[in-house]
């Protein structure tokens, strides 16, 4: 079993547009596509388009247009129930692939909502072989409440994965003295932010090919405790930092269509590949194959196992050994 947290979910309506996005002007729609949506129930889905038994776990109302997208396309959920709509974001997708999100801020959750969602994730956990807490906080919500729940979970089994930006994922990695995620997956810009690194500087090097500020900036993380550290890197694929080693991984050419839920798509690659048995650069490789096809296809839509074509991934090592292990080895 896989369970997927999503506080703050969405219906998700992607807008396709023939030309370019250009503000003040009119434009005609050639697609649109709503999808139930919001980081972990995308999660949750791309693991059930794989045979995987997996359970998005959400606040909403039994009677929200989000429940009745969810109940359509088969993904199994449990709801947390709140009165109060799940917002609705847009995502205007331009031919090139480029994607512009205006995403509202979600529905206020008080005390009682908070407390309901904990609970069902502990109530969960105790079945579960991961526990993927994704995306952004709803208003009400404390900015430390994944690092609550992580430190709620740290007495059982699960593996536990957080996916978020911003002041939750700083008040995350403030808290990795109470406990750590298994795995954390910021963007190069997410990861400069809490290392204290310029983001420019990290994307600079990216671009130019040279991981090696990326791998430095995952290591601290992974020094203070957390078990992997997936920074993903949009066209320049992703790179994999743990305790044993780090890795690159590049993704085939790619004709971008949508960008909607390609970073969800390759967090599910990860965990399907872990849940698998792969070592590390294989569960990298799933994630940069299940990212790229996500990028492919139109709108929300998100790929099936037979759209990832994992030998045209190519990775490579960086280190076999992080610096400093290296010199404590050898000591």
């Amino acid at each position: 079993m896989i369970v997927t947290v999503t506080p703050n979910p969405s219906l998700d309506r992607t807008v396709t547009l023939a030309t370019p996005l250009t503000r003040g002007a009119v434009h005609r729609v050639s697609s649109v596509t709503t999808e139930p949506g919001g980081k972990g129930v995308n999660v949750a889905r791309a693991l059930s388009l794989a045979g995987v038994d997996a359970v998005a776990l959400l606040p909403a109302s039994g009677t929200d247009p989000m429940v009745t997208a969810l109940r359509a396309i088969g993904v199994p959920f449990r709801c947390v129930p709140v009165t109060a709509s799940v917002r609705t974001n847009i995502a205007i997708t331009e031919m090139d692939g480029t994607t512009t999100k205006i995403n509202e801020p979600g529905a206020h959750m008080d005390g009682a909502a908070i407390d309901g969602l904990t609970r069902a994730v502990v109530s969960h956990a105790e079945h579960a072989e991961w526990v993927v807490m994704s995306g952004s906080l709803p208003p009400g919500m404390p900015e430390t409440w994944y690092a609550d729940v992580v430190a709620k979970l740290a007495p059982y089994a699960c593996k536990v994965a957080i996916d978020t930006s911003d002041r939750p994922l700083a008040a995350l990695v403030d808290g990795f003295d109470r406990a750590a995620p298994d795995l954390i997956k910021p963007n190069a810009e997410e990861l400069a932010g809490v290392i204290g690194y310029s983001p420019q500087a990290l994307e600079a090097a990216v671009a130019q090919g040279d991981p090696e500020p990326v791998v430095a900036a995952a290591q601290r993380l992974v020094d203070r405790g957390v078990g992997a550290v997936l920074a993903t890197l949009g066209a320049a694929g992703a790179v994999l930092v743990t305790d044993a080693g780090s890795w690159l991984a590049i993704p085939p050419p790619t004709v971008p269509r949508s960008t909607v839920g390609a970073g969800d798509s390759s967090l599910a690659g990860y965990v399907l590949a872990d849940i698998g048995g792969a070592d590390p650069p294989h569960r990298l490789q799933m994630a940069v194959g299940y990212g790229s096809a996500a990028a492919a296809l139109p709108g929300s839509a998100l790929p099936t196992p037979s759209e990832i074509d994992l030998n045209a991934v190519r990775v490579t090592p960086i280190s076999s050994v992080p610096p400093a292990r290296t010199s404590s080895a050898s000591s």
